[in-house]
């Protein structure tokens, strides 16, 4: 009896553990990445600017993974060509499983488990595989995930910086109450982009100066919307403010994505090329929102509101007792987090899908919350105004990291996983519906 055979015949618990985790048997690759984005909420939960990191190398293993046994577009980073037998989707498992075990060790018993599962779909069913062909992929999946790991651990993130505590000149970002905690991870505004080419390609101009009517005009927009206790927000802005605020951006574009590519039938491999250029993107806007982020070092709505009567504007008014509905993160304000990476995801997706398509936003944070947007346009204008309306960002703040993460969006889509074919990127949707 093979190792894969008798793997199979000692997890008939796993099935249902996959199953009742709330994962439907897409596909391997679908499947692989629910349960990606279940580890890096596990406590403790992966912070949102991280998990873009996180995501973006477990979808680039298994991207190469498939990619490399159908030679379709051009890889990431591992050029050689997979074994011609070998099975596609247990190489995306194995991709995607040798990344997250090496990321959350601590999930092992999980990990192993899933693995399990997803091997025992493979071997049995109307769609069975052969177990050589399985081993092959299995094999393959492993050589590329250890080649990824082994060159983004040299992307910079594992560098030690001192920490960070801004300044105290008017609108410098310093530590925010409750927690005073210094800036978080600010190794990422150095670390390697996928893609772009450098963290500050696409930097946006500075903030407004806080004598300026842009700045006069953000400041009183958030100091009645985005109070913990401002009566002017409606319910459904507060609703929106709470959803948009628990989890990781991946967290909320990705099920979009592979909800999608199910409802178009995408193939495995068109899916794992969907998504990883949803991931990459992500992660090289949140290098370059770090990269501005700690260059203009811009101060938050709590510390500006109570500290107005410095900044030299006398259209803006103090209130030392203010609070924003969020808590703040602890890092600098401009540009905002959620917008860069949410510019990012919908900009890959408008490519495929077109801006006007209707999509339903889960949060796997808040269990059976959904919101549901007619176009991707609406739901970036919505995360805008959640952060303002949650009192965490200035407007230009949002503005500038929505068109920082649609500029990556482009050029990812632009610059990355190419037909091998010739089709020319600006009708690339198009190429892959003919597949």
């Amino acid at each position: 009896m093979s190792t894969l055979e008798k793997c199979v015949n000692t997890i008939g618990l796993s099935v249902l553990l996959l199953v009742s985790g709330g994962i439907g048997l897409a596909d391997e690759v679908t499947d692989w990445n629910h349960i990606m984005l279940e580890a890096t909420l596990t406590p403790p939960a992966t912070p949102a600017p991280v998990s873009t990191r996180s995501t973006a190398i477990v979808q680039a293993a298994v991207f190469d993974a498939v990619n490399g046994i159908d030679s379709r577009y051009t890889p990431i980073h591992v050029w050689r060509t997979g074994p011609r037998n070998a099975s596609k989707r247990a190489a995306a498992v194995q991709a995607a499983y040798a990344i997250l075990i090496r990321l959350y060790p601590a999930q092992s018993d999980m990990l192993d488990q899933q693995r399990l599962a997803s091997l025992m779909g493979i071997s049995r069913g109307w769609d069975a595989e052969r177990s050589e062909s399985i081993q092959e992929g299995i094999a393959w999946g492993q050589t590329v995930s250890d080649a990824i790991w082994a060159w983004r651990n040299n992307d910079g993130f594992a560098q030690t910086l001192p920490p960070f505590t801004g300044g105290t000149a008017p609108g410098e970002w310093r530590p925010t109450p409750p927690a005073s905690a210094p800036g978080l991870a600010p190794q990422l505004a150095r670390m390697t982009p996928w893609v772009i080419q450098s963290p500050s390609q696409f930097r946006p101009s500075p903030p407004p100066a806080l004598d300026s009517a842009e700045y006069t005009a953000d400041f009183n927009e958030i100091k009645v919307m985005g109070s913990n206790s401002s009566t002017t927000r409606t319910a459904d802005e507060t609703d929106a403010a709470l959803f948009w605020n628990p989890g990781n951006p991946p967290g909320f574009w990705n099920p979009v994505a592979t909800t999608l590519a199910e409802k178009h039938h995408f193939s495995l491999l068109q899916t794992a090329h969907l998504l990883a250029q949803v991931n990459l993107a992500m992660s090289d806007s949140m290098i370059g929102c770090w990269d501005a982020k700690y260059t203009y070092v811009s101060w938050r709505p709590i510390t500006a509101i109570r500290l107005a009567d410095t900044d030299g504007n006398p259209e803006t008014v103090a209130d030392s007792t203010w609070n924003p509905l969020l808590v703040t993160p602890p890092f600098p304000g401009y540009p905002s987090a959620h917008s860069c990476a949410s510019g990012a995801a919908a900009a890959v997706l408008s490519h495929y899908f077109g801006d006007s398509t209707a999509i339903t936003v889960t949060n796997d944070a808040l269990p059976g919350q959904i919101r549901s947007f007619g176009s991707f346009s609406a739901a970036l204008e919505e995360v805008k105004n959640a952060r303002v309306f949650g009192g965490i960002h200035f407007r230009t703040d949002c503005n500038a990291g929505q068109a920082l993460g649609n500029a990556v969006g482009e050029y990812v889509i632009e610059h990355s996983l190419r037909r091998m074919d010739g089709c020319d990127w600006r009708h690339q949707r198009r190429c892959d519906w003919d597949r």
